[in-house]
């Protein structure tokens, strides 16, 4: 087959269903995907594509710039090419977000759809219009009853966490959804932690797709990649408006994210102490554990500043001493303060094969993890306790820290929370607070 002809195939096969193009773009090579015209399927990354399987929802949650909106309006282009004369719902928080972001957005209905469609937008009957007689109209979360009489094939909700009606216009929209032998419901949005939200995520039948901001990076400006790392990796609104998490606190907790980030700068003070925490694995044998590592400093202000997560995870005593030693090290910390409850002279013994100069205090605790944490966690309240950046892992075991004694956060035990304990109570609280410690070598 010559280059002209090869050509002309692949631009007809553009025309076929999604899924024939798909099986279609696995044959060729990866320079002949990228030179031939292939549509959407050649263009796509695998978690823009409608999911395979028996589904009903399809749910993609992702951070800003995933390319959402743009797998939303292929979606439907290809339903509505490949099923002449079906009926569609557009959903948007308002009429004018549906509008402005679905219809007429960059990466909108209009924009994606191929000449050959013969789409047509009727703004005063909030219509669009297919040349094979297919339509779909505009809907706004803000008016659900609107959904009660129609009824669809498919629907595109779009950026549903921001829904002002959530339950109700998923509700409507969901009974609407009563036409064909499969009607299909797609909803795209950046997650926010909503009870709804999480439960639909959850539901029977619902695909559920995620992904960060960066998974798209080839289409975004380097400048806004490098913006949103320095100012929001880490944090809370970073991790769910850029990596898709859902971020939300626990009742109950004696952190919160809202404390974390009041308590967030940029950069410390000039230092007057630096020390560095350890809480090793339960014993030596234990790799399922994390070793908590934290860094901490006194500033000249007064107030303590974590400085840094060294934390390691699975590695045997020797390891762990090192990167101990390592933090120790690179920070200039003139103590390191470990935990000796459960491994005992042990802790204290690794440190020192690893650095025999290596400045330990070994400190041993009368109460429970949580009981410990609590005057800590009032140095937050009174903006004595300051983070520099963000130390995700560490603070979601902060915020999994339970008034009443309970763990309620990711693993098994809160290891770097409870060595984030031990380092402020050692620039902040000492001997005088209610930690006990049994003696320093």
């Amino acid at each position: 087959m010559t280059l002209h002809s090869q050509r002309s195939a692949l631009e007809l096969a553009a025309a076929l269903p999604i899924e024939q193009r798909r099986a279609l773009a696995t044959q060729l090579s990866e320079a002949e995907r990228r030179s031939l015209v292939m549509g959407w399927a050649g263009q796509a990354r695998p978690s823009q594509l409608a999911p395979d399987g028996d589904w009903d929802s399809w749910l993609i949650l992702a951070g800003r710039g995933f390319g959402k909106t743009r797998a939303g309006a292929e979606w439907l282009l290809d339903r509505a090419a490949n099923a002449p004369g079906i009926r569609v719902a557009l959903v948007g928080s308002t009429l004018a977000d549906t509008r402005a972001v679905m219809v007429e957005g960059q990466s909108g209905l209009l924009a994606c759809a191929p000449a050959s469609a013969g789409l047509s937008f009727e703004p005063s009957l909030r219509r669009l219009h297919w040349a094979n007689g297919s339509t779909a109209w505009l809907y706004a979360a803000s008016e659900p009853d609107a959904l009660r009489g129609p009824q669809f094939h498919y629907a595109w909700g779009d950026e549903v966490a921001r829904w002002p009606d959530a339950t109700d216009t998923l509700a409507n929209l969901r009974m609407a959804l009563r036409l064909g032998p499969r009607p299909r419901l797609l909803l795209t949005t950046t997650p926010r932690p909503l009870a709804w939200l999480r439960a639909f995520a959850a539901a029977p039948g619902v695909a559920l797709v995620r992904g960060a901001t960066t998974e798209n990076a080839v289409n975004l400006p380097d400048v806004f990649l490098d913006a949103m790392a320095r100012d929001y990796g880490g944090t809370r609104l970073g991790r769910q408006e850029l990596e898709g998490e859902f971020v939300d606190d626990i009742e109950g907790a004696l952190w919160s994210r809202a404390m974390l980030e009041q308590c967030r700068v940029r950069t410390a003070p000039a230092t007057r102490r630096v020390v560095v925490a350890v809480d090793p694995p339960a014993s030596s044998g234990d790799r399922a554990d994390a070793c908590g590592i934290i860094v901490a400093a006194l500033g000249s202000d007064g107030n303590g500043y974590v400085i840094a997560d060294a934390s390691v995870q699975g590695l045997p005593p020797e390891q762990w001493a090192r990167a101990v030693v390592a933090a120790a090290d690179r920070f200039d910390a003139d103590r390191v303060v470990a935990e000796v409850n459960n491994g005992g002279d042990m802790v204290v013994a690794v440190l020192r094969s690893v650095s025999s100069t290596l400045p330990v205090k070994a400190v041993r605790a009368a109460a429970g993890k949580v009981a410990r944490a609590e005057p800590v966690a009032s140095l937050y309240t009174a903006r004595r306790a300051f983070h520099v950046g963000a130390f995700p892992a560490l603070e979601d075991e902060l915020c999994g820290l339970m008034t009443g004694g309970r763990y309620a956060g990711p693993g098994r035990s809160p290891d770097r929370a409870d060595a984030l304990v031990w380092a402020l109570t050692e620039l902040l609280l000492g001997t005088a607070s209610s930690v006990p410690l049994i003696r320093t070598l």
